[in-house]
């Protein structure tokens, strides 16, 4: 990397060509928190759909010459209310502490902003066998009081990708250029499509597809962003995998393998030198081997279930501060593994086609910070919010949560879906992590100051209850709305003891989603 802002401002028009260019609208079905429609596109190349939208299908009804074009734009925009979850770097959070989440007093409890982002994107696609594709973005927020914003990420570049080969005839293909990359359910590697800036890398991916079958081979580096300059992968990154599906090894399921490898460099945590916005993350070489299964839709009656189990191996660098002085800044051993389990069942041929269901996900935490070894699981880079609750408080990461869920369709466009988790921590003497990976607090006890390391704490750290309803308009119009209250538990009362206490904490959204 190490290029002047200048040099980077000269590529930022780069993404505003994208957005004058492609003036019309995303009629991807995309449209949710759930970016199923991304996995299948990313898992299987193919021409533009017969109907993708009303542009596209207008369009292409005045001339065949319009039918290898891809035209589209998606426009979101998302309303928040958070009590009693402090943003992070806002005016008046107490800076001897930092920002506690969930504390009674102090602070700045409550941040009430509107997320607004827009997705343009262009395709070509004159053969089977040939794929361009260009997508710019602009992510905005408004009235939120975190600093930096994580939020915002104006006018930038988000994919530009040729894509060769993966025709019925050619069982290989080339995807190279700026991409998403989503695979499973996203618990290790997603888009993050919930986030008001969506996760991308700048990749190399080879593919060999036969049948129900195929294999990927990627190479690839993480999207840093810097909001109002041109993004940049990290330099001091890599992440690379071999992901293998197939639906024929056993036909009523999904059987998926995995192999894959995340280098980072100590150049990493200033990436981007003196800017204020998030760098890259701190230097590890973590492997991670893993199985995933999920049975295939309406293969087993009403009866689904879905498991995934992870182990890691590899060296991670301690770089937390306060960390003993035994492991500060040296390689430790990576020792983790993390595993998820669930199922259901649907009454179809009951009134809103009901669902309950239930999952378990567990990761390891590290049960000894002096003993050479680190037994946090790394999360990699996954799409948390699908997973661990609307609130967004946790990650793949020193956790336990036991997930119950329901779900019903009382119209034939409306959804509504309740869930409740209960969450402990695996271990004690690690830490309690945020969605984005990060400790809260440093490695250090607090006795009742805030977040650290306190092995004498009791594990539970409470339960979160959401309802989240969808609406569909139209195909290209959905809105959706949650809630979410979280109940704080023995960890969270006793981690902020002696600072006047603990209190329950609560988030509201309603959301708008508009794709042509």
């Amino acid at each position: 990397m190490n290029m002047a802002p200048l040099s980077k401002l000269s590529r930022f028009p780069l993404s505003a060509m994208v957005l004058a260019v492609s003036a019309a609208v995303y009629a991807d079905d995309k449209v949710s928190s759930t970016p199923t429609a991304a996995a299948d596109r990313d898992a299987k190349p193919s021409p533009p759909a017969a109907s993708p939208g009303m542009l596209n299908s207008w369009l292409r009804q005045q001339s065949p010459a319009f039918d290898p074009w891809d035209l589209g734009v998606q426009l979101r925009a998302r309303f928040e209310h958070t009590d009693n979850l402090d943003a992070p770097g806002a005016p008046g959070v107490d800076t001897k502490h930092g920002s506690v989440d969930f504390r009674a007093n102090g602070g700045d409890a409550n941040n009430d902003h509107l997320l607004l982002r827009s997705l343009v994107h262009l395709g070509y696609t004159p053969t089977p066998w040939l794929n361009v594709y260009v997508e710019g973005k602009e992510s905005s927020s408004t009235g939120d009081d975190r600093s930096p914003n994580v939020d915002s990420d104006m006018m930038d570049l988000h994919q530009a990708y040729l894509r060769l080969g993966g025709s019925a005839t050619v069982p290989f293909s080339v995807k190279a250029g700026r991409q998403e990359l989503i695979y499973g359910d996203e618990r290790l590697i997603g888009a993050s499509d919930w986030t008001n800036v969506k996760r991308t890398f700048d990749a190399v991916k080879l593919r060999y597809e036969a049948g129900a079958s195929w294999v990927d081979a990627f190479v690839s580096r993480p999207i840093v962003v810097w909001d109002n300059h041109f993004n940049e992968s990290n330099d001091y990154e890599w992440f690379s995998g071999l992901y293998a599906s197939s639906t024929s090894l056993i036909p009523f399921q999904e059987s998926q393998f995995y192999a894959l490898s995340r280098n980072v460099g100590a150049g990493s945590p200033g990436f981007y030198g003196s800017s204020p916005d998030p760098q890259g993350s701190s230097p590890r070489d973590i492997y991670t081997l893993g199985l995933r299964l999920k049975s295939l839709p309406g293969k087993l009656g009403g009866w689904d279930y879905g498991t995934e189990f992870a182990g890691q191996f590899g060296h991670f660098k301690e770089t937390t501060k306060g960390a003993p002085a035994s492991v500060a800044g040296k390689n430790l051993d990576q020792e983790a593994f993390a595993v998820a389990a669930g199922g259901g069942y649907t009454w179809s041929k009951f009134f809103g086609s009901p669902r309950l269901g239930a999952e378990y996900a567990y990761a390891s935490g590290d049960n000894n910070p002096s003993d050479g070894t680190h037994g946090t699981f790394d999360n990699l880079f996954p799409t948390n919010h699908k997973f661990y609750g609307i609130m967004d408080l946790f990650s793949w990461q020193n956790v336990q949560i036991g997930r119950f869920t329901a779900s019903i369709k009382p119209l034939k466009n409306f959804t509504l879906t309740s869930d409740y988790r209960l969450v402990w921590l695996a271990d004690t003497n690690d830490s309690l992590y945020t969605n984005k990976g990060a400790r809260r607090g440093g490695a250090v006890a607090t006795a009742g100051l805030g977040y650290g390391v306190n092995p004498g704490f009791d594990s539970f750290v409470g339960s979160e209850i959401d309802l989240v309803g969808s609406y569909t308009i139209k195909p290209c119009a959905v809105l959706q709305a949650g809630i979410g209250h979280f109940f704080v538990g023995d960890y969270i009362k006793s981690s902020l003891a002696g600072l006047g206490g603990a209190t329950d904490g609560n988030f509201i959204y309603a959301q708008c989603v508009l794709s042509f």
